[in-house]
């Protein structure tokens, strides 16, 4: 159920640039999302139809760009990146990691009519 929050915190990032662009409406909006976000696209997608409709994003199309999991291992520093479930170290096996990468949730860019 939280990506109903997520999806209008999107809605208000887009409207937010698009009346300083005084846009007359939104046609897409850019998401980055990390590979070890909560966030289901589906999910996005459904609420978005739901609350956009009635504002100047209604009918914007959701692009969704899925960042890969990137770890750091602690002991060795070599750096890999998920390929499924987390995962020690392939080099030493060491299971003290840290993520570098693939939490990310952002709103990249949205593109516009004026």
């Amino acid at each position: 159920m939280h990506e109903l929050a997520v999806t209008e915190s999107i809605l208000g990032i887009a409207q937010k640039h698009a009346v300083q662009a005084q846009a007359a409406r939104v046609t897409d909006v850019y998401i980055v999302v990390g590979r070890l976000s909560s966030v289901v696209d589906d999910s996005v997608q459904f609420y978005w139809d739901f609350v956009s409709q009635d504002t100047v994003c209604a009918g914007a199309k959701l692009h969704f760009k899925r960042v890969p999991a990137r770890l750091t291992c602690l002991e060795c520093g070599s750096t890999y990146t998920l390929k499924g479930d987390l995962t020690p170290c392939p080099k030493c096996g060491s299971v003290q990691v840290k993520i570098t990468s693939g939490e990310e949730f952002w709103v990249d860019s949205i593109e516009i009519e004026k």
